[in-house]
């Protein structure tokens, strides 16, 4: 499986974080893709100590500090050594909602993870998860099977980069109320 597949695949799929007793999970339901030879991905310039994990084996996450002020998490994209990665930009919340509201400090369910920074902030995603195996069943931070039947998948340019901006690599379950973006993106066929 390709990256862009992988990231068409993980649309629909549970981002699932177990806290000891409680457990935060959701629907992925936007997901962008990020290739060898892409100016906007992290690996662009090979290998650093940061993006190590970007470099493992699909299906480790690897999460990284941005703007000073927020995590993201992106699952690695292909064979070991290959650099290519799938961001997690927004998850329809299912359980341990109220630990979500209170980690990103708002009661609006529709806020708690529509945006790359707020799934890391409400599902307590830090470095400290990096370069986990997220479906080897044997981590708190791991990837499950769809909850419910996905929708239909739209694709539209990514969102919030500079380089490589008007690749069609960002796919999301069209008519989702917890996608991202502006809704000219957001449409069932894309933009």
């Amino acid at each position: 499986m390709d990256t862009v597949k992988l990231a068409k695949f993980l649309v629909g799929k549970t981002l699932v974080h177990d806290l000891g007793r409680r457990r935060l999970s959701g629907r992925i339901v936007e997901t962008e893709a990020y290739l060898v030879g892409d100016a906007a991905a992290h690996s662009f310039r090979g290998m650093t100590p940061r993006n190590r994990a970007l470099f493992l084996e699909r299906g480790h996450a690897y999460v990284y500090f941005v703007y000073g002020n927020h995590y993201m998490l992106n699952v690695s994209g292909g064979p070991a050594g290959m650099g290519t990665g799938v961001l997690i930009r927004a998850v329809e919340p299912l359980e341990g909602i109220d630990l979500m509201k209170r980690a990103r400090h708002t009661s609006r369910l529709l806020d708690l993870a529509r945006g790359p920074g707020r799934v890391a902030s409400a599902f307590r995603i830090t470095a400290r998860l990096d370069g986990r195996n997220l479906v080897s069943g044997e981590g708190s931070l791991w990837l499950g099977s769809a909850a419910r039947r996905t929708g239909a998948i739209g694709e539209s340019i990514r969102i919030g980069i500079t380089k490589d901006a008007n690749r069609v690599l960002r796919f999301y379950e069209a008519g989702n109320p917890f996608v991202s973006g502006p809704k000219r993106l957001n449409s069932p066929l894309g933009p």
